[in-house]
């Protein structure tokens, strides 16, 4: 099999970590160093593991970083005081707090309680609204932003490409339509959304040039959905049984790649394509935060 159609998501995710390298060693020289605070709530076994990739990522870059774990009983009111704090603190440029939160804790008051300028997963209304009018100065959510960038610097042409994203989740599915809508220069595509309400999802993916898969359903996309030479971005994290695997359980992605990638023109590898994507874009959102409250 060849693998020579592969968007490598780790080699371009270190060409934009060496890029934010420079920009934060240029802060540096101003006395500004980048700080970006992590907010777990509970033990998810999921959270901890991407918190502690994006930990040391961080370090390697030179931004400062901090990780508050609270207890799975906290309550929202607590949460909401945090939050406050880390707003006004100035050593602070960026503020995540990891999904999924606990049942008594609503996500939406949390994520809209961070100040859209320290809002670096881009899930504030302010930053949503900008996203959706097309401004340029929010934040955007690092999943879909990290997919345009494998598209950007893969050299594949959205304009006037028919885009099918498959789920229409606030994290990754809207948030991709309406990066890939606006009239712009790296986007100006025709975008369909799929769900699990879509009528004959086979024949929207068959049409389509790109296709995103982000619908956290095990190797949805099979070959006989997609087009020949069709782009294949897989976002999809899932944990399948696996007897022959040592923990009895292995991830993949929403795209059943075996299968798909002979008949792909290009296609993300899962693991390896879109995941460090998402990491390499909130550095790019923390590093940026720094540098427009220092301007």
């Amino acid at each position: 099999m060849s693998l020579h159609n592969l968007i490598d998501g780790r080699a371009i995710a270190a060409q934009i970590q060496s890029e934010l390298s420079a920009r934060v060693s240029t802060l540096k020289t101003r006395g500004v160093q980048p700080g970006l605070v992590f907010v777990r709530v509970g033990e998810d076994a999921a959270s901890k593991v991407y918190v502690g990739r994006k930990e040391k990522t961080s370090a390697e870059l030179g931004i400062y970083s901090q990780t508050h774990v609270l207890p799975e009983a906290t309550s929202e009111a607590d949460l909401l005081k945090l939050i406050a704090g880390l707003n006004a603190d100035a050593r602070v440029h960026g503020i995540l707090v990891q999904a999924p939160l606990p049942r008594q804790i609503r996500q939406e008051v949390i994520y809209a309680s961070v100040l859209p300028q320290k809002d670096v997963d881009g899930f504030n209304p302010v930053n949503v609204g900008k996203l959706m009018l097309g401004d340029e100065t929010g934040f955007k959510p690092c999943t879909p932003a990290g997919v345009v960038e494998l598209l950007v610097r893969s050299n594949v042409n959205t304009h006037g490409a028919e885009v099918v994203i498959l789920g229409r989740g606030n994290i990754v599915g809207k948030p991709m339509a309406a990066m890939l809508c606006q009239k712009g220069r790296h986007a100006n595509a025709t975008v369909t959304i799929c769900h699990s309400a879509t009528r004959d999802i086979k024949s929207h993916c068959r049409r389509a040039d790109i296709i995103v898969a982000a619908m956290g359903v095990a190797e949805f996309l099979k070959a006989d959905m997609v087009k020949p030479g069709a782009v294949v971005m897989d976002v999809g994290v899932n944990r399948v049984a696996d007897p022959a695997a040592k923990t009895g359980s292995r991830l993949v992605g929403d795209v059943a790649f075996a299968e798909v990638q002979p008949i792909a023109g290009r296609i993300t590898p899962n693991p390896g394509g879109v995941g460090p994507m998402t990491i390499a874009l909130l550095m790019q959102n923390t590093v940026r935060a720094a540098e427009l409250a220092c301007a």
